[in-house]
């Protein structure tokens, strides 16, 4: 049995897994790539820990780096040792060995929210850095949450009195509606439809998505949002808006009825975080509470620095 199949059985059995560390998440946002797992066990073959890995290639160098859309990913533990700092960091040692074995120039993902492990690697000569997300843990007494939006996002939302939500735009048409957005601002998608069409239909299969339209009197799309969920929380994974709609309320919107259907599921909203500070402002005016994760990597060679830059370069000169 491989790595994959084993990491396969062990996730469904704990149960706790983090979305984008599942393997259907991994199976989908690594399409046409090269992923796997390190797992640690103890001396009677049970895991203790797994560590799922995109490995990239370029030239002579290979390097893990997350995923695309994926906000989290690194070491999850058995919920037995959660709390154990001693057996993670036996856990953490064992998959860094592993890791050495793989003879990467290179290593970064950032770990999930309250990972003892992203300290454990700190403690092995890791970098750790802050991120951040936004998040709104109770939605139960919606009244509080609506109150707490700020003065802006409440005026924005008395403007989209006359725009309606729906559930009703078809994956294309999101990747399309998409796509002009960003053409209306100069910018390009930084994504495939091929890209979003796998992951969509991986998670529609397991009922763990939807696309959220909010459109004008003439049934016209001002904004959407692509929204995925694990058992305790919903992801604002994409949202886009249309330039010309942009004092229409139409993103405040958008967001109240991803929470209101983020409360009808019982489940926590995180607004999948941002370290630009334009949309770090936006999300925390809706009484989203700033909540940090670390990245964790290190340079195995240190010359990868200037191909990591280059790429980063790249990147930016497409946006």
């Amino acid at each position: 049995m491989t790595n994959k199949e084993r990491y396969t059985e062990w996730a469904a059995a704990i149960g706790n897994v983090p979305l984008t560390m599942q393997p259907w998440w991994m199976e989908a946002v690594c399409a046409g790539k090269e992923w796997d797992v390190l797992l640690s066990e103890d001396k009677d073959g049970n895991i203790l820990g797994a560590m799922p890995y995109l490995l990239r290639k370029r030239f002579h160098w290979r390097y893990i780096i997350m995923p695309q859309m994926t906000q989290t990913g690194g070491i999850w533990v058995d919920p037995s040792i959660t709390d154990n700092r001693w057996e993670i960091s036996q856990v953490c040692q064992d998959l860094q060995n592993q890791l050495k074995e793989l003879k990467v120039s290179y290593y970064y993902q950032q770990f999930p929210i309250g990972s003892l492990a992203a300290q454990a690697m700190s403690g092995l000569g890791f970098r750790l850095s802050e991120r951040i997300t936004y998040r709104i843990d109770f939605l139960s007494d919606f009244e509080q949450v609506v109150g707490s939006f700020s003065k802006n996002k409440k005026r924005q939302l008395q403007k989209a009195a006359t725009l309606t939500a729906d559930q009703q735009l078809s994956i294309e048409d999101f990747y399309r509606f998409h796509a002009h957005c960003m053409r209306a601002r100069r910018k390009h998608i930084l994504y495939t439809r091929e890209f979003l069409l796998v992951l969509q239909r991986k998670a529609a299969r397991l009922g763990q998505c939807t696309v959220l339209a909010v459109r004008n009197v003439d049934g016209e799309v001002c904004a959407a949002a692509f929204l995925v969920w694990d058992k305790t929380t919903m992801y604002y994974l994409i949202p886009c808006y249309d330039p010309a709609y942009r004092d229409s309320g139409a993103g405040a919107l958008l967001v109240l009825e991803a929470l209101k259907l983020a409360r009808q599921k019982k489940l926590a909203f995180d607004f999948e975080g941002s370290m630009d500070a334009g949309v770090a402002k936006h999300y925390s005016q809706f009484g989203s509470t700033p909540t940090v994760y670390y990245a964790v990597e290190k340079y195995y060679r240190p010359f990868f620095r200037l191909a990591l830059w280059w790429q980063k370069l790249r990147e930016w000169k497409l946006r």
